[in-house]
Order: C-alpha cells, then structure tokens, then sequence
C-alpha cells in the first residue's frame, strides 16, 4: 500500500468506526498496524507477536510457507482482543480489502467485548497480552542463556505438548489444595481389620484376630505404611485435569525457571481457549457485521465496496464451488449463514444475547436446525482404509456432533493425574469412554517422554488404542528419558491426538 492509500484507509477506518458504534457495537479501543507478509506469517505460526521460542514453531512456519505458495493460505488480518485491542493487517493488501477487514475486526471486538467466555478469561489472563507474553519471552531468553537451549527446550517440548491440558472449569490463579487434618486423610473402608474404623475396635472377634500366628507382625507393618501415608494426603484429591498446573506445583525437582515456563504456557493457554471455543459464533458475527457495514457504509466509492464484497464473498463461501463437494467446514461461512438466520427469525437483541451467553457447542446445539442444514447441504462422511469416502448420515444431531467432536475438551484426549505416589511416580489416567476413542499410541509415548524427562520420575498413563482395547504406557528409562538426537526435531510436540469423528462437509 502506498502514502495516500494508507491515509484514504486511515479515513475509512474512522467513519466505519463511527457507523459501527451508530449501530450498536461496543468496543474497547484497537489499535491497527501494517505488517509485512512475513511478520503476519510469524503471527500465526508462534500465535502471539513476541512469544517464547522453540523449533516446533519453525516446523509450523515451513508449513504455513507451503500453504501459501500452493494458494491454500490467504492471511487477511490477526486480531488480539484486549483493552486495547490489537489488529494487525498486511500491507500487501489493497485498500479494500483493509476496508473489509477494519470492520471484520470491530466485529470481533464487539464480540469480546458481550461474550461472557472472553469477558471470564480476559479478566483471569490480563487484557494485555501481547505486553505480558514479550515479558514471558524476555525471562524464557535468560533462561536460555543461564541453562543453555538443551534443557531450556527439554521443559518447553514438555510444556508446549500439554499446552491444552488445563482445567477450563478453574481459576488460572487457583489456590493449592487444601490439606485435610487428621489421621483419617488416607485411611482405608470402615470395617476393614487395619483401618481406622478397625484398628479401634476392641470386640472379641478383633482382639482373637489379632493373637492369630503372624497377623500381629502383618498388623504392625500395616500400621506403621498406614502412618506414613497419612502423613502426607493424597495427591490429587481428585482427579486432575489441570496438567500443567500440576506438574508446575507438584514436579519434584522442577526449578523455579521450569514452574515458571509450564505456568507461562497455562497462561497463555488460558487466553486462547475462549478463541478456540467460539471460533464458529466469533467469526460469523465479525462476518456478518462487516458485511453490514460495507453495505451501509455509503461514503465507500463504489469499485471499492464491490472489490470488498468480493473479498467478503471468498472468504465466507463453502471451501468448495459449484457442484463440487469439500471435506471441512468452513467457520466464516457457516457462523455468518447461522447468524443471518438467526437474526432473521429472532431479531437482533435476541443475536446479541446468544452471543453473550453461548460458545460454539451450545450455539450448534441449539440454533443449527433442519432447514438451514439442508439449506447448506451439510452432511457426515466416512472414509475408509482403502480410500473410499461415502456419505454416513444426514441425520441433524449426527452433523452437530460431528462439527462438535474435534472441539471437545479444547481438542485434547481427556488424560488427568491420579495418583502422585510416595515414591514420586506419576500415574496418568485417559478418560477413553468419555472421549469415545482411543490415542495414537506413539505419539502418546512420545508425550509421555517429554513428561517423564521433567517430572524426573517414573510415569505411567493408562489409556486405550484406537480399538479401544485397553493399554498401558509406561516411561522408559526410569522416567529419565535420554533427550532426543537433534534429527528428531522435527517430530511434533503437541498432545497426542485422537481420531476425530467424521467431519461435516459441503
């Protein structure tokens, strides 16, 4: 973009403001800034401006690159909700399209700024996160430097593969758990000979139990294990959802610049969820607002709105055309189609108080009916071994679970802490009946290295594979793995996955 377009931008940018607030939105301020081409790649690949550095961000990288130089990959704009919001536009962009997004972005900042699931953890995580996430970069680079890339990584690959594995349900600034008091914290069943309720009870049967050949030692050793354990409860009280929190308050040898690593990533984590969770609602809602605003914006000259109506059409049509048929779901265009269809039949008080109280797996459930799937032509597919893809089912709740499942549990396997032993091994527990589906057991290992080589104990995590035939994994090396050759860096560090569950397509 050259001078006199960025001020013909600035210009629009300030009377689409003003319409926008004429029609209802509310926001905190955004500040927007050009980028170059490269610095929005950045953006997207490491999710944050400035944030900490590890090589699976530069696999990212090499990927996004491939995408768009097959013209798979269009960035448009990334937005940071915040007070002040942050919108960042790339400067190859024309006019117009920087026109369309302008008022893509207020309609996101509207959305943050009424839905309750933005306002809770907004409120938990700051509302300046990119100030925040440079400081956490700031102390990751004199970790680097105090303890050298080796270890610094071997935290972060640990951290960054449980970066979803946070208690949503929590506080982000939770307290520890409360100790209980007394000798009942970890004593065994009523009734039973050598528990509390047992050990006290001075009837026949128990004192002539007690006098039987070589039950007086077993009761004595048992007492003297029952002793030690109560001495410290049991860990978790129930089981624990917040991987990261655990590890960073629990991990018996972690120092202060690795609890500082793992609580910056659950941070952050806790910033993103609600993007994550609202995708669908947050980008049909910016959809429909800057179409609404392009079209009431009369002062655009008219080759400027129809090139940005244009853009407007590309990026909230179905991912295939004609009579072709896609495999994915595309956010932009089935959040805009269901909130124009809401607002159509409900009114627009009535859009603006779904989007303050629902996330996108109510907001499936309730207000994706019959007629707007069949008008959208949506259905479940199956794909076999042999390659062969067929349609499953036209069945409503089929197609809302379906567009629903990959969401679940922010997109990880429901995998919870158990058990922290006296011995300090870890026992790890995946919920594969409320998953549904089992883990890809590889990569399942390979987690549960990069969890062993921190925790510094042995760590063992039940699970099942994807048959559902039930597994056990157990950390090798004394759960003191060797850190992997340099060559296997390009092996990725997020959690392991699950199979998903056939997406919806067009």
């Amino acid at each position: 973009m050259t001078q006199a377009d960025t001020a013909g931008l600035d210009g629009y940018a300030a009377r689409i403001e003003a319409l926008a607030r004429e029609l209802g939105l509310e926001f905190a301020p955004v500040e927007f800034e050009l980028v170059p081409d490269s610095f929005m790649a950045e953006i997207a690949i490491y999710g944050l401006p400035v944030r900490m550095r590890h090589w699976s961000f530069g696999v990212r990288y090499i990927h996004q690159l491939v995408h768009q130089k097959m013209g798979n990959s269009h960035m448009f704009e990334v937005m940071f909700p915040g007070d002040p919001c942050h919108a960042y536009m790339a400067e190859h962009n024309s006019v117009a399209e920087n026109t369309l997004v302008t008022a893509h972005v207020l309609g996101h900042a509207d959305f943050a700024s009424r839905n309750t699931l933005f306002l809770r953890f907004g409120a938990m995580a700051g509302q300046r996160i990119l100030e925040q996430s440079a400081a956490r970069a700031q102390r990751l680079e004199m970790a680097l430097q105090r303890h050298g890339q080796e270890q610094v990584e071997a935290v972060l690959d640990a951290a960054l593969a449980l970066e979803q594995h946070v208690d949503i349900h929590a506080e982000l600034h939770r307290p520890p758990y409360s100790v209980p008091s007394g000798p009942s914290a970890r004593s065994g069943p009523p009734g039973v000979a050598g528990t509390q309720d047992a050990a006290g009870t001075d009837d026949p049967f128990t004192q002539r139990y007690r006098r039987l050949p070589g039950e007086a030692a077993a009761l004595a050793a048992h007492e003297a294990a029952r002793a030690r354990v109560t001495q410290r409860p049991l860990l978790p009280p129930q089981p624990e959802y917040d991987l990261l929190w655990f590890i960073a308050q629990h991990g018996p040898e972690l120092a202060d610049w690795e609890r500082d690593i793992f609580l910056a990533v659950r941070e952050e984590s806790f910033y993103f969820y609600p993007v994550y969770a609202c995708q669908i609602m947050n980008e049909g809602w910016a959809s429909y607002w800057h179409a609404r605003l392009l079209r009431e914006a009369d002062f655009l000259p008219p080759a400027l709105y129809l090139s940005a109506i244009k853009s407007h059409s590309d990026v909230v049509r179905p991912y295939a055309g004609e009579h072709q048929q896609a495999l994915a779901v595309n956010p932009y265009h089935l959040g805009f189609c269901m909130w124009e269809h809401i607002i159509e039949r409900e009114g627009l008080a009535r859009a603006r108080q779904i989007c303050r109280d629902d996330d996108d797996c109510s907001f499936i459930r309730n207000y994706l009916d019959d007629a707007l799937a069949d008008r959208l032509g949506l259905f479940v597919h199956e794909s076999r071994r042999d390659g062969e893809t067929r349609m499953a089912s036209r069945d409503l709740r089929a197609i809302r679970e379906a567009i629903l499942a990959p969401k679940y549990n922010y997109g990880a396997p429901c995998i919870a802490v158990t058990l922290l032993n006296d011995d300090g091994s870890l026992v790890l527990r995946h919920d594969h009946q409320r998953d549904g589906r089992g883990l890809d057991l590889e990569r399942a290992e390979q987690v549960l290295a990069y969890i062993a080589r921190i925790w510094r104990r042995p760590v063992t995590l039940h699970t099942a594979d994807f048959r559902g035939t039930p597994r056990v994994l157990r950390s090798k090396s004394e759960g003191i793995p060797e850190p992997p050759a340099p060559a296997a860096s390009s092996t990725t560090s997020t959690t392991s996955t699950m199979p998903t569950a056939p997406p919806v397509q067009y």
